[in-house]
């Protein structure tokens, strides 16, 4: 795959999402868990989106349950779960792996694109890649950052 709007994973409901739609957005793509102790995050992604959407920011979760089976829900209940505790409304992904020989097309993209600290494999929960409005990761975020710590960068990309 050439770029990140190549890509036309499954979203939450098993409908496919063409990335092709985002082509001129700034994409914030996270692997989530609904039982992490990073879930709290959520709320900071949703804020985020809330603030730049009109501006062109858009943040894609794909839930994964491949750390210490913290989302074991299915996708509906993950959907549920979201909506209900933590007010999220920016698109979620059918649940996937990021890791391993059953990861996600997009994550082997991301992570040849943006490596780790030593490895390209995905640490854990709330990894973050941030993409430009033409398709380039930016930038990769470890869990630990939290939503607000990306604001500026945010911000650059969408030349607010």
């Amino acid at each position: 795959m050439a770029s990140i709007y190549d890509f036309k994973p499954l979203n939450n409901k098993g409908g496919e999402q063409d990335f092709a739609e985002y082509r001129g957005k700034v994409l914030m793509v996270v692997n989530t868990a609904s039982k992490c102790g990073f879930t709290p995050q959520y709320k900071g992604l949703e804020a985020l989106y809330q603030k730049y959407k009109e501006q062109g920011l858009v943040i894609v979760a794909f839930p994964c349950d491949q750390f210490a089976h913290q989302d074991p829900g299915s996708d509906k209940e993950i959907a549920q779960f979201c909506q209900r505790n933590l007010g999220v409304t920016f698109p979620l992904m059918k649940k996937i792996d990021v890791n391993g020989s059953n990861e996600s097309p997009v994550y082997t993209y991301l992570k040849s694109q943006a490596h780790g600290w030593f490895s390209s494999k995905i640490k854990w929960n709330f990894t973050k890649f941030l993409i430009s409005r033409d398709g380039k990761v930016i930038k990769r975020y470890g869990p630990t950052v939290q939503p607000e710590k990306m604001e500026d960068d945010i911000l650059r990309m969408l030349n607010v």
